[in-house]
């Protein structure tokens, strides 16, 4: 299940956004447009350029690392907000790029996870979600997965296209203990909602063998 497209715009592109953005502060609204736009600093998501006459003084107080453009946009911190929405979801980690989709998709591939030799999960009804510029992710059902190998830990993640994780957990095998290799969103966005309550691990880090053949580990590390 390797193999993932490459990005679909370069670097410095700009486009019109057309949902609603708003950033949320000590509890009131201090960005509000329907005129943002897109800006790619990288090459798999984008960042929101937001108009300075839709943000509120108190954004800019609390960002000082905000950035003021010609054109009278501004380019807001993330991480300086409590939340920040699109039209009435709340939106995490970065804005969700219009080229990147999310698709959930039942399937009869027969899916076996294994580390250290020890098989971990086995399943021939994974859910796989596909997302652009990511492996393909086998989604399982919890009584296909070996609860003795596994221990909870305290991580949590969030995904702009999944939403919050709920649960992380180690993988033991006689040769050691192996920090966050699985994890499972309870309550998922509603575009992925197949995968609510099902355990997907990290390809990156396990093996993993699709109808009798042994993947090779891809490179990336996102959930």
């Amino acid at each position: 299940m390797s193999g993932v497209p490459g990005p679909a715009v370069p670097v410095g592109h700009v486009e019109p956004c057309p949902r609603r953005v708003r950033a949320r502060l000590g509890g009131r609204v201090v960005v509000d447009t329907i005129g943002a736009r897109y800006l790619w600093e990288h090459p798999w998501y984008p960042r929101w350029l937001v108009p300075a006459g839709d943000v509120d003084p108190a954004a800019l107080a609390a960002d000082p690392g905000h950035r003021r453009h010609d054109d009278g946009y501004l380019a807001l911190t993330w991480s300086a907000f409590d939340a920040w929405f699109e039209e009435d979801e709340e939106v995490h980690v970065h804005p969700r790029s219009p080229y990147v989709r999310v698709d959930a998709l039942r399937s009869r591939r027969r899916v076996r996870v294994e580390l250290d030799g020890v098989v971990l999960a086995g399943s021939d009804a994974p859910v796989l979600l596909f997302e652009t510029g990511l492996p393909t992710r086998a989604y399982l059902d919890p009584t296909a997965v070996d609860p003795t190998r596994l221990e909870l830990t305290a991580t949590r993640t969030a995904c702009p296209y999944k939403g919050v994780t709920s649960r992380y957990w180690a993988v033991v095998t006689p040769a050691g203990r192996y920090e966050d290799l699985a994890w499972s969103y309870d309550h998922p966005a509603p575009a992925v909602a197949r995968i609510a309550g099902l355990v997907a691990f990290y390809d990156e880090r396990v093996d993993v063998v699709v109808d009798g053949v042994r993947q090779e580990r891809p490179r990336t590390h996102l959930v």
